[in-house]
């Protein structure tokens, strides 16, 4: 199956109350173990790939797993720029075979932040590619991003639907209380910014900073009309959890496939956990 863009499954997703994860693809063995989760829960998903990923790994070493991936996991996949910072950037991405992309406008004045995003919701739609945009600011740190808690905004409803209105995004993240990274302590989510703007607006809600809230907040969440739920720091501690108990029993072990192997085995694990939080097992 070729990769395809997540207007495939999202709108499918909101009508009938599930979500669809994003993993973030680090490396093989991420994008290995994603994949074969997907495949034995028969769920649709979205490789996250953010501009330090591709950095490190290369957008065309990126974009052939992906699609082999796609093509082994039988499921629909979407390849999707996580974060990106630019006009040229996102360009970057389509040209190289992504099938989705995010464009990050919220570090810009509000106005500026829809023209940005009009601009490349125009280019991308006319290749077939879907966009996802973003409304306030998420706290965190994860790859390039590094927000504190202070500068971290909560999204304002109605500017969140006139944003959508104007710039017809296909998923519409907002800032609702979560966090890039793990949480020192429960997260708080606003659960009247989601129902606000999901009962206003088509496109499904994107729920940044997944990892560590808590199950039933997730199920809440879902309810009102998050159709995406975006996770990589969980998959990150179960896979580095792994290696070091692996390396700190067996110090002589050098061969990487002997820990690489099983931390590939923690995402999977990890990812299946999650496919069945978000309601989208079976869905494929």
């Amino acid at each position: 199956m070729p990769l395809v863009p997540m207007t495939d499954f999202l709108p499918r997703a909101k009508r009938e109350g599930f979500a669809v994860g994003q993993f973030n693809m680090n490396n093989l063995e991420f994008t290995q173990g994603i994949a074969a989760a997907a495949k034995e829960e028969q769920s649709p998903f979205i490789y996250g790939v953010s501009e330090g990923a591709m950095r490190y790994m290369g957008i065309d070493y990126v974009v052939a797993m992906a699609e082999i991936a796609a093509k082994e996991s039988g499921v629909p996949v979407a390849l999707h720029l996580d974060h990106g910072s630019s006009f040229d950037v996102v360009m970057k991405c389509i040209q190289a075979g992504f099938s989705s992309v995010m464009f990050d406008g919220s570090h810009h004045p509000y106005e500026e932040n829809i023209r940005l995003t009009k601009e490349i919701v125009k280019a991308a739609h006319a290749v077939g590619v879907s966009v996802e945009g973003e409304l306030g600011t998420i706290g965190g740190v994860e790859d390039d991003l590094e927000v504190d808690e202070a500068d971290a905004a909560l999204a304002n409803p109605e500017e969140a639907i006139r944003f959508w209105e104007e710039t017809q995004v296909d998923a519409m993240a907002i800032a609702v209380g979560t966090a890039h990274g793990m949480y020192k302590g429960e997260p708080k989510i606003h659960f009247d910014i989601i129902d606000a703007v999901a009962k206003k607006i088509d496109a499904p809600i994107v729920l940044h900073g997944g990892s560590g809230v808590p199950d039933a907040a997730i199920q809440e969440s879902v309810r009102l009309g998050v159709g995406k739920i975006n996770v990589n720091t969980e998959n990150q501690v179960a896979c580095t959890g792994k290696i070091r108990e692996l390396l700190g029993a067996n110090p002589e072990m050098i061969d990487p496939r002997k820990y690489l192997g099983p931390g590939r085995e923690a995402i999977k694990e990890t990812v299946k956990g999650k496919m069945r939080l978000f309601g989208s097992s079976g869905k494929a």
